[in-house]
């Protein structure tokens, strides 16, 4: 086997193991935030998209309160979040062509579709009440010591404990259909297919990464943030980076290999987002409120209910799963709706809380000392639940032999 043979197949064929994946992530983020400014986020994007939509319709969100925090000028190809995303789209299409993973798949029931709408517009609604979803209010926000992330990282957690619960009620379960055989099928792969999926992949890679390189000539920072997409893309396809499995997971499956793969790469990018928080960058901190909390709920039950969190459909999409095309929809019109209802939320969950920075809280080196030592009960609570329920399972299993 050939250098080219060995390095496609390990890379970009076979799916990456989850924890040196994740904590690229991590390394990558940080460097995002140091170069550009601003943190890993997608849902502020979106509610702008959702913006834009309701533009079609003759509304103008400009003067929406909640659109004037996030800010809302120009198109997606103009703001640092909007190309950014149109870069994570690009790598995990490319990622998924490369690993001939790209496959048209209707939902099975459409029950499914009802929970990818729903789940969706309910964790949309929930990240952006919280300021925030998976990443900027939990794998990015946490490593810049915003106490809000910790707030949702919690209600998030119990959120998805909820969901996991409603997942698994009989009108939530996919049928199984059982069919008679005379012999097994064969798995076959079609090489031709395959090839060509391939060469497609390269081509929507390089495509991305000149026009990336080519924007970089009249804005060096989109440029920039469109090949930081570009690579979190594909880490994220390719190591399945979804962080309700993570969660949802570890309660119905005892497996926490994912979550604890999330907190060793927020880890990592913690002592980065600190050094630069040093030379006098600003670390993005929002409010530790009620929205936090109330939020993280909301987003941890929709995602599950949904299938996916804002990583998990992105890259889902990409693969041709048209469940998370509902999901992704689902997402886009919950965080318009929290735009719509902002002013009426606000002045309850939001108005009179601070914005807690850790470091200033705890002190400079408090604030490290107090957001690693939550890391490490998180990781050594993730081990305990892990083991906790693996002794269960056996302790059941031994009991009905």
């Amino acid at each position: 086997m050939s250098w080219w043979s060995e390095f496609k197949q390990h890379y970009l064929v076979r799916f990456w193991s989850p924890i040196p994946a994740v904590i690229a992530l991590g390394i990558l983020s940080t460097y995002y935030f140091g170069l550009l400014g601003t943190f890993w986020a997608v849902t502020g994007e979106f509610t702008r998209w959702g913006g834009h939509l309701a533009q079609l319709f003759g509304a103008n969100p400009a003067e929406w309160t909640y659109l004037k925090i996030l800010g809302f000028k120009g198109t997606p190809w103009d703001r640092i979040d909007g190309v950014m995303i149109i870069g994570m789209f690009g790598g995990a299409l490319a990622a998924a062509l490369w690993a001939d993973n790209v496959k048209l798949r209707l939902p099975s029931t459409r029950i499914r579709i009802f929970q990818a709408v729903i789940g969706g517009m309910i964790a949309g609604f929930g990240a952006r009440l919280a300021m925030g979803c998976n990443l900027a209010a939990f794998f990015t926000g946490i490593p810049q010591f915003s106490l809000h992330a910790w707030f949702f990282a919690v209600a998030t957690a119990i959120g998805c404990f909820a969901g996991a619960k409603v997942s698994m009620l009989p009108m939530f379960r996919i049928p199984l259909k059982m069919k008679k055989v005379s012999e097994a099928t064969p798995l076959e792969k079609n090489k031709q297919s395959a090839k060509m999926k391939f060469i497609i992949g390269s081509i929507v890679f390089f495509a991305v990464a000149i026009t990336a390189i080519t924007r970089s000539f009249d804005a060096p920072k989109l440029g920039m943030a469109m090949l930081f997409g570009l690579g979190f893309g594909i880490c994220i396809e390719r190591a399945q980076v979804c962080f309700t499995s993570a969660f949802r997971d570890m309660w119905i499956t005892g497996r926490g290999l994912l979550a604890k793969a999330i907190i060793l790469g927020m880890a990592v990018s913690t002592i980065g987002i600190f050094a630069f928080v040093q030379t006098g960058m600003e670390p993005k901190i929002m409010w530790a409120g009620p929205n936090a909390i109330i939020g993280g709920l909301m987003f941890g039950f929709g995602i599950v209910i949904a299938g996916g969190c804002e990583t998990g459909w992105m890259y889902r999409a990409m693969e041709g799963q048209i469940h998370f095309w509902w999901v992704g929809m689902g997402n886009v019109l919950g965080s318009l709706l929290l735009a719509l209802c902002w002013d009426g939320l606000a002045p309850t969950l939001v108005n009179g809380y601070e914005k807690i920075n850790m470091l200033k809280m705890f002190g400079t080196y408090g604030g490290l000392y107090v957001n690693y030592a939550l890391m490490a009960l998180s990781f050594a609570l993730v081990v305990w639940w892990e083991r906790r329920f693996l002794a269960k399972k056996s302790q059941y299993q031994n009991n009905h032999q």
